[in-house]
């Protein structure tokens, strides 16, 4: 499953915006809902979810179920067998999420995390691909990897003894990695199948909002399916086989096809929100957002600056030096919690914030490249310069907040 934007893409076994170390021996350490911290191929960190060891017992326990009908002279060890088997396919799904992110780290897309968690994995790739065939690959080369994954065990189960404990866990591992690939190559967002469906009619109609939106309605009909379609195959395959049906495996099949259903649902909500964001965001420009500024010394009077800037028709202030470069900032809070009556006698210095490194912006910035920006270094304001190094103005976050939601709040086009 792939899932970009701050995109991410996800896999396994049913595996889904704007952006973020190993330890041996010891607690180790841990990101911010990214779960423990596992190791960083080609420079990436793999993080292990808490809920990831809820389905591994899950995993253990029904695996367990089914060696002992198959080897039951294995006895409790089964269990230890069922374990080595959960983390053999969890194994198989970390490769499929190194698929993912090999590639966007060949296209130039940053991936800031693989996590491996309750229902596969998710690679979080943070920047968008930048044409349907790129989309494409980066889309596809997850399910291949499964598919052959699926061929190397297949290969490996010719090679050992039927009904062995090798053979059992090589028969199982080739078909979870069918099962990953299948699944994943459905059409609907937030899956591969959804990306690559989403990659074809952007190729097509030349627009990828057009391509989200066609996955993304195509994801939440799939989550319908697999709602309705998962418990009735279960209850058709059960009377088939002329096996009991029982009340319990009705409700286990049920809940199983209700979280995942909200899972794709969720995925293609979130993935058509994040397309509607990026086709809105070149529209915030710094250069139109920013407020006009009038420079003033550190020890001018409040009540003075703002007579100033008010005949000057200006919403900010810039603090300079003698030589007339930008020192600080006014802020507008401070400013605002200071009462009229009080303001001749309270010099700017007194409100102002020093400028720090990455408070100085260019009046070219626009779209996620602003934003980026300006979530690297926050603060309320910023000093936005003219690429020849001239104050244009101050950028206040509240600005860019406004316009945001403002933006997001426009009919999306199709």
């Amino acid at each position: 499953m792939d899932n970009s934007g701050h995109p991410q893409s996800g896999s396994g076994g049913a595996a889904p915006g704007p952006g973020p170390k190993g330890g041996g021996g010891g607690k180790r350490p841990r990101e911010a809902g990214g779960g423990i911290l596992m190791g960083r191929p080609f420079g990436v960190p793999v993080y292990v979810a808490p809920s990831w060891f809820l389905v591994a017992a899950l995993i253990t326990w029904v695996f367990g179920g089914q060696l002992d009908r198959v080897l039951p002279e294995l006895g409790a060890a089964r269990y230890l067998v069922s374990l080595f088997f959960a983390v053999a396919f969890y194994a198989s799904v970390l490769v499929h999420e190194l698929a993912h992110t090999v590639a966007a780290l060949r296209f130039d897309l940053p991936v800031r995390r693989i996590q491996l968690q309750f229902f596969g994995g998710v690679s979080e790739i943070e920047k968008e691909s930048d044409s349907p065939g790129r989309e494409f690959v980066l889309a596809f080369v997850g399910p291949l990897l499964s598919l052959v994954l699926a061929g190397v065990f297949y290969l490996g189960m010719r090679g050992v003894t039927p009904g062995t404990v090798p053979g059992v866990l090589l028969a199982g591992l080739m078909v979870s990695n069918l099962i990953v690939a299948a699944f994943n190559l459905l059409p609907g967002l937030p899956l591969d199948g959804g990306r690559m469906l989403r990659a074809v009619v952007w190729k097509l109609s030349g627009r990828p909002m057009t391509g989200t939106v066609a996955a993304a309605w195509t994801g939440r009909a799939l989550a319908v399916a697999v709602l309705i379609g998962l418990p009735l195959l279960s209850y058709a395959g059960g009377r088939g086989d002329q096996t009991t049906v029982t009340g319990a495996d009705s409700l286990t099949d049920a809940l199983l096809a209700a979280i995942l259903a909200a899972i794709i649902w969720t995925g293609a909500g979130n993935s058509l929100r994040m397309a509607r964001l990026r086709e809105r965001l070149p529209g915030l420009r710094a250069r139109t957002l920013t407020r006009r500024a009038v420079p003033v010394e550190p020890g001018t009077p409040l009540s003075e600056a703002l007579r100033r800037a008010n005949e000057a028709g200006a919403r900010a202030l810039v603090v300079v030096d003698p030589h007339g470069d930008a020192t600080g900032l006014v802020r507008e809070s401070a400013i605002m919690s200071i009462p009229e009556h009080r303001r001749p006698w309270v010099a700017v210095s007194g409100l102002t914030q020093d400028l720090r490194p990455g408070m100085r912006v260019s009046a070219e910035l626009s779209g996620e490249e602003l934003l980026d920006t300006l979530r690297e270094t926050p603060a309320s304001e910023y000093l936005v310069l003219e690429p020849t190094g001239e104050i244009y103005g101050v950028l206040s976050t509240a600005d860019v907040e406004r316009a945001f939601v403002q933006a997001m709040a426009q009919p999306a086009r199709p």
